[in-house]
C-alpha cells in the first residue's frame, strides 16, 4: 500500500511502458482491447498527448523471465527494437499508478486513469486527477473531458467532486458487455471560482495522504 509522501507523480518515459501496460490490464481487464507497447510508445511520444506516472522511491527489479506483455510473433520480435530494449531492462522505478490526456484545441479528454490493485483506496486515484488537472491549467487548457462506465459510480463520484458534470451519453460505448459511457466535462478550470474550489480540495487531499511531487510541463 502507498502511503505518505512515499512516491512522485511525472511524467511517462519510455522505461515506465512496460509496468503502464501491466496495470492497464489490471485496471481495465473488462475491456477487450489491450494497449500495446507499441501503441504506448506512441502515445507518450505524441506531442498531442501527455501521460503520467506515480512511482514509489524504490527501485523495482523486474523478473526478465517471465512475460509481463503479450507475447510478440517470432518474426515481429525480430523486427522490433523496442521490444528487445525493454526486455532486458531490470531496474526501475516502481509504478503504481498512471493517467493520461489528449490535448485539443481549448480542451483536454482523460484518456485513461488507472492504480494498481494493491495500492487503490490510497488517494492516489485522486492524486492523478489532481495532476493532470494541474498539467492542463499549465497548457492553457480550458475544460476536461471524460468518458466513465455508467455503473462505476465510485469514478463519477470522484470526478462530481472535482465538478466534473455529465453532459452526454455515449450508447454502448464498451465493448465487452455494451454498457453506456457516461461523457463528463468541467466548466472553465482557470475560472476564479474553479481555482478556489479546486485548491481547496488539493489542500484537503494533501493534509490527509501528504504532500508528493507532481508532473510539471517542461520548459
Amino acid at each position: 500500500m502507498v502511503g505518505k509522501n512515499q512516491y512522485t507523480i511525472r511524467l511517462a518515459e519510455d522505461r515506465d511502458i512496460r509496468q503502464v501496460a501491466v496495470i492497464d490490464k489490471e485496471a481495465f481487464s473488462e475491456e477487450q482491447l489491450f494497449r500495446s507497447y507499441a501503441s504506448y510508445h506512441r502515445e507518450i511520444h505524441n506531442p498531442l498527448a501527455r501521460y503520467i506516472v506515480a512511482c514509489t522511491g524504490e527501485e523495482h527489479e523486474l523478473n526478465t523471465n517471465k512475460q509481463i506483455m503479450p507475447e510478440l510473433p517470432w518474426y515481429k520480435r525480430i523486427l522490433s527494437r523496442n521490444y528487445h530494449n525493454v526486455q532486458y531492462r531490470t531496474n526501475e522505478q516502481y509504478v503504481v499508478g498512471f493517467a493520461g490526456l489528449w490535448i485539443m484545441p481549448d480542451e483536454g479528454h482523460i484518456t485513461a486513469l488507472g492504480v494498481r490493485s494493491n495500492c487503490r483506496r490510497s488517494g492516489l486515484g485522486e492524486s492523478l486527477l489532481i495532476s493532470l488537472i494541474d498539467l492542463a491549467t499549465q497548457l492553457s487548457i480550458r475544460t476536461i473531458t471524460l468518458e466513465v462506465r455508467a455503473s462505476n459510480e465510485a469514478a463519477q463520484s470522484l470526478y462530481r467532486k472535482y465538478r466534473f458534470r455529465k453532459v452526454g451519453r455515449r450508447p454502448q460505448y464498451y465493448s465487452n458487455n455494451k454498457e453506456d459511457a457516461v461523457l463528463m466535462s468541467t466548466n472553465t478550470i482557470t475560472a476564479a471560482s474553479f481555482r478556489a474550489h479546486f485548491q481547496e480540495l488539493k489542500e484537503a487531499h494533501q493534509q490527509r495522504w501528504g504532500q508528493h511531487v507532481t508532473a510539471t510541463e517542461p520548459q
